[in-house]
């Protein structure tokens, strides 16, 4: 028997559908369309996985397309999207559907939870989007949106947190809209229930909403401090290719090309061609560029790509924009874009 939905799922379906904002995602039920989504969103905003999110589907529209393709096609198609480890899992998965289902999605919670990479969340988003079984799921807005519709202090990023947010979301979620409810869930937190002073006087969960100080909700476990790193790397243009490193499995950026570092003490004396400062997650990096010196002999995992050759090589965003700074005029097409 179907429980009724509640007045919190009642009102936030109904809100949803005349404020809820159309993105391609949301006009499929295609399981494989909204898992690619939902892994492109994760740590990506919106409007930059919508500058990409077609284009990409166009070239890999099913998991056999991602499964077929090599490791370093995979990887160049999701420069500018960053966290590269997303677009290996997404193979793997894509590979499982293709070894152990067929080329077909599968639709059972127990077969969505063995493929590798989906978690409770993307278990959640696919069973609820895709196929509209009420299943709960947990992302930074919806845990923000439930810290203060119960005015809870626990800290979201904490086991205790977590675990109140998925029993909340358990027990709310709209037990026959749940793809509507679901969504609705992460608009209000993405457009009215947003960090620092949300927008209560347009939510449509005013009356329901416990929270004393809003903007003071999520509370959050103390942030660790940045870590600083200094990269020293060398520039190497001979006539056969810019030397680029290659990273070994496990390395941050697996199977991807990079300018190749040296020690501090390699790069003393060498002319200085550039810095650059980039943040990954924790950490600061300064990075300093150096014109090689005659004669520098390729290391390990290092070697000379041709120029018409690097714009179909996988580059992590910040040596690509250094391709496109820096070589010669003529060559700029070799950058990629």
């Amino acid at each position: 028997m179907t429980h009724p939905a509640s007045p919190i799922a009642r009102a936030l379906v109904d809100w949803f559908a005349h404020a809820g904002r159309s993105y391609p995602w949301r006009r499929t039920r295609d399981p494989w369309a909204i898992l690619v989504s939902e892994v492109m969103l994760q740590q990506t905003t919106i409007p930059t996985v919508l500058a990409r999110y077609e284009q990409w589907m166009q070239r890999f529209p099913t998991p056999a397309a991602l499964a077929e393709a090599s490791e370093e096609e995979a990887l160049r198609s999701w420069e500018g999207l960053g966290y590269y480890r997303r677009v290996r899992s997404l193979q793997a998965t894509a590979r499982a559907i293709q070894r152990e289902h067929g080329g077909h999605f599968p639709t059972s919670e127990s077969a969505l939870r063995a493929l590798p990479g989906i978690g409770d969340y993307t278990v959640g988003a696919l069973l609820s989007f895709a196929y509209n079984r009420p299943a709960p799921l947990v992302d930074a807005n919806v845990a923000r949106v439930f810290a203060r519709l119960f005015n809870d202090t626990t800290p979201v990023d904490t086991p205790a947190g977590r675990r109140k947010h998925w029993e909340w979301a358990a027990r709310l979620v709209h037990p026959t809209e749940p793809r509507a409810y679901n969504s609705a869930l992460m608009e209000l937190g993405q457009t009215l229930c947003t960090p620092g002073r949300p927008d209560c006087l347009l939510c449509p969960l005013r009356e329901h909403c416990r929270a004393e100080r809003p903007e003071e909700l999520p509370v959050r476990r103390a942030k660790k401090e940045l870590t600083r790193l200094e990269h020293h790397d060398v520039w190497c243009l001979r006539p056969e290719g810019l030397l680029m490193e290659k990273q070994a499995e496990g390395a941050r950026h697996a199977g991807m090309y990079r300018l190749p570092r040296r020690s501090e003490s390699e790069v003393q004396g060498l002319p200085l061609l550039c810095r650059q400062s980039y943040s990954i997650t924790r950490y600061k990096v300064t990075r300093s560029l150096y014109e090689a010196p005659p004669g520098l002999t390729p290391r390990e995992g290092e070697c000379f790509l041709p120029l018409a050759s690097l714009a179909a090589a996988p580059v992590a965003s910040p040596d690509r924009k250094l391709l496109r700074r820096l070589l010669p005029e003529h060559e700029s097409g070799a950058a990629g874009s």
